[in-house]
């Protein structure tokens, strides 16, 4: 994908970017790793390919309404946040954006007042 920063590929979460009809544009180094098992042959793929029921529909209605969905998942003992978000070029709407990254089992939160 044209215009990611160099910074993004060495990024120690997973991202992974598609556009608005689900082709991959994008897979950083740890989302080619963790994802794809070292393969980089899902970038050009629909991503909607990739994942079961009901993920799939979810997918599908996030691309239709440039929603946005996030959740914690735990796999192997790690657990990970993933959001996934909409991204946009010049205000058009270009696809979405995956970020998954591990967090703490047990991890602190903070409500903040407004001064």
């Amino acid at each position: 994908m044209q215009n990611c920063p160099d910074w993004l590929r060495e990024y120690p979460g997973a991202v992974t970017i598609c556009d608005p009809q689900g082709i991959i544009l994008y897979m950083n180094e740890r989302a080619v790793t963790v994802l794809a098992h070292g393969d980089d042959s899902l970038i050009g793929q629909n991503l909607l390919d990739c994942h079961p029921e009901p993920a799939r529909t979810k997918l599908t209605e996030l691309l239709a309404t440039q929603g946005t969905n996030s959740y914690t998942i735990e796999k192997n003992g790690i657990k990970k946040l993933i959001h996934q978000s909409p991204w946009y070029n010049n205000r058009v709407f270009g696809g979405l954006l995956e970020l998954s990254i591990e967090i703490p089992r047990e991890m602190k939160h903070y409500i903040r007042t407004p001064k």
